[in-house]
């Protein structure tokens, strides 16, 4: 395959991580929650399902084992977010403090639980499954597995129930004003749980993605957290609309990929000089384009361009 038609897909492969992330992070933010513990959920999403691999590998069959593995790490991911949920919703307790000890609880108890597995038993034989159709291809095509499209899936459906149905109707104007919302009749404390704990599952599969698909790597675990923070910032550059983290995390994907592969890079263009030290400039270039994405969206000043009007504000019902 074309080098840089490889270096491509392998952006488009590494950006899926992202699509779950921000995908998440964006149905979250539409209730009003401005979760910074994302991170450590896409942390426990990765160690919830390699841990029921290692648990299942051996005995369910392998047309179950890849869809409960999915499950399973949707289903811890979204248990973190039940316990945001509870802090944030019920006890109103500050979103971004508890949003900052989810990451570092969420962390810490990965690397606790993947510690312990055995990578002979989680990895190498559910690796093959996951990576279907291509996992016969040793080029970057073996990353577009079933969790890669999946992804995609995700923030379409997502995108299509935030904008087209009465559910997503509900859900924005809980983020822009709950009151109001109360006031008709929809029950804020419902949407909120519900809407935190499905972003919470969802940004969880990226970190379970990255670790079994992506990578299939027993290393890849101790990457997560970080890009659980360029999840949160693709928001910012989605414009709060999950289908545009497809197109996003695909310039994420690029961007990113562009530090690890800028030695090949460089061979390809005889006029690019690059050395060791370009390598952590490179690692910036997400972060600086999502800046860039703010301010320009700020300047413009479309409300549709502008996050939820009561993100990370608590709602008491009491002073309604």
């Amino acid at each position: 395959m074309n080098a840089w038609l490889n270096f491509f897909i392998d952006a488009l492969a590494f950006g899926a991580v992202f699509i779950y992330g921000s995908t998440g992070e964006i149905i979250t933010e539409k209730a009003g929650h401005l979760n910074l513990g994302i991170p450590g959920i896409m942390c426990m999403g990765g160690a919830g399902g390699c841990l029921f691999l290692q648990l299942f590998a051996k005995t369910l069959p392998s047309v179950l084992l890849v869809p409960f593995a999915i499950v399973a790490s949707f289903l811890m991911a979204a248990l973190m977010g039940l316990i945001y949920s509870f802090m944030t919703v019920t006890l109103r307790a500050n979103q971004n403090v508890t949003g900052l000890a989810m990451t570092t609880f969420g962390s810490g108890l990965m690397m606790t639980i993947m510690s312990r597995l055995q990578a002979t038993v989680y990895l190498n034989k559910p690796k093959k499954m996951f990576r279907f159709p291509f996992a016969a291809r040793t080029d970057a095509l073996q990353r577009i597995g079933v969790m890669f499209f999946l992804a995609i899936a995700v923030a379409v459906v997502a995108s299509y129930l935030l904008y087209k149905t009465k559910l997503g109707l509900h859900l924005r104007a809980i983020g822009e004003n709950p009151a109001t919302a109360d006031a008709v009749g929809i029950n804020v404390t419902r949407y909120k749980y519900v809407a935190t704990c499905i972003g919470s599952g969802i940004a969880g599969l990226g970190g379970f993605y990255y670790i079994i698909d992506y990578m299939g790597s027993q290393e890849a675990y101790k990457s997560i957290e970080a890009f659980g923070w360029l999840a949160i910032a693709l928001v910012i550059f989605a414009l709060w609309r999950p289908h545009m983290t497809i197109l996003g995390s695909f310039v994420f994907g690029v961007l990113f990929c562009c530090s690890s592969s800028i030695s090949v890079i460089a061979s390809k263009i005889s006029w690019f000089n690059v050395t060791m030290s370009t390598t952590p400039i490179l690692k910036m270039l997400p972060y600086v384009v999502t800046i860039v994405v703010l301010v320009i969206s700020s300047i413009r000043n479309k409300r549709e361009n502008q996050p939820p009007a009561a993100l990370g504000v608590s709602y008491f019902r009491e002073d309604r």
